[in-house]
């Protein structure tokens, strides 16, 4: 038997980190706000007469159980899902069109997609979202032992532009009313050609928060207001002021911890800037992967030209519309 099961790759575009228990509920009316773009993950999995086997990359790991591919560091998110999932031994195919360390959520997209499809090879009750997102949540701070957070499972998951808001006792998503048609048309996604690491530099930002830092507090404090005055100009349909919010919350960002901004970062965001764009930030944690920027139809194309000539790699990326698919 053969399921194929394919997630979105997204763009947060403000109130990221305060998925990160409890850093949203510390912050009343925290919520993080984000789109699902047609950048995709897509895993096969296959009964296997053979043992276990996982294929990505063109590279091929092969393992007697998923405990051992737990144990390998190109396979250790693969093998603990399966693990868990207590799944029987099974071949897995993984493509992703994100860059790798590109900050656009891919590993969570890959988690939650692989879990699906071994419930339907298994014959399991599909998980709910929320269940879905908490155990890849789990499982991945399991393996980097360090805390992460759920805004990257919920467009993979269910498509199309997101509010989640951090409340106590769980998150509550809404999907937003919006036209992504008019969106993509805005939104400018570029690779800056160098990797992240979002654990490490989310643990300093989190560390310092919980440590009650008065500087890391009055920064989430500006996140937050950032995130609810975008959320208001999106769903207006007034994209030259949700961009200029993403601006706005990357100038909080950018100071949370050393190595959320890079010179790659702040010199693309210039030039985007100069060329006429409305705003932009990066994606992710910061330390490297996207940026995401939002321009006129008018001067896309010299947005893009400053891009490219600053050295980024261009994204064909528009919002997505539909959740995960499974077949």
């Amino acid at each position: 038997m053969l399921v194929r099961a394919r997630g979105w790759c997204r763009v947060d575009l403000a109130g990221g980190t305060l998925d990160i228990w409890p850093l949203g509920v510390l912050h009343r009316g925290a919520r993080t706000v984000n789109v699902a773009i047609d950048i995709p993950v897509q895993v096969e999995v296959e009964s296997s007469s053979s043992g276990f086997s996982v294929v990505q990359g063109g590279k091929t790991v092969r393992a007697a159980s998923a405990a051992e591919l737990a144990a390998h560091p190109a396979t250790d998110l693969v093998g603990e899902i399966l693990r868990q999932l207590d799944a029987p031994p099974v071949a897995v195919r993984i493509e992703s069109g994100s860059p790798r360390g590109g900050g656009l959520g891919a590993s969570s997209a890959l988690a939650v997609a692989l879990m699906a499809a071994v419930e339907k090879l298994t014959a399991r009750p599909r998980s709910t979202p929320q269940q879905a997102s908490a155990l890849a949540r789990d499982l991945e701070a399991r393996l980097m032992g360090l805390p992460t957070g759920r805004q990257d499972h919920y467009p993979a998951l269910l498509g199309g532009a997101l509010e989640i808001r951090h409340r106590p006792g769980g998150e509550v998503v809404r999907q937003l009313d919006i036209d992504l048609e008019v969106l993509g048309d805005a939104l400018i996604v570029a690779y800056t050609g160098r990797s992240h690491f979002s654990a490490g530099s989310n643990w300093q930002v989190v560390r310092r928060r919980l440590d009650g830092e008065a500087e890391s507090v009055a920064l989430f404090d500006g996140i937050c207001a950032a995130a609810r005055a975008l959320l208001a100009a999106l769903e207006s349909d007034d994209l030259p002021e949700v961009g200029r919010q993403m601006g706005v919350e990357w100038s909080y960002r950018r100071r949370l911890a050393k190595g959320v901004s890079t010179p790659e970062i702040e010199d693309l965001l210039t030039a985007a800037d100069a060329a006429g764009a409305w705003g932009g930030k990066a994606t992710g944690a910061g330390g490297g992967g996207c940026v995401a920027i939002l321009a006129p139809p008018a001067r896309r194309p010299a947005v893009v030209e400053a891009l490219a000539a600053g050295g980024a790699l261009l994204l064909a990326a528009r919002p997505a519309r539909g959740g995960l698919a499974i077949n």
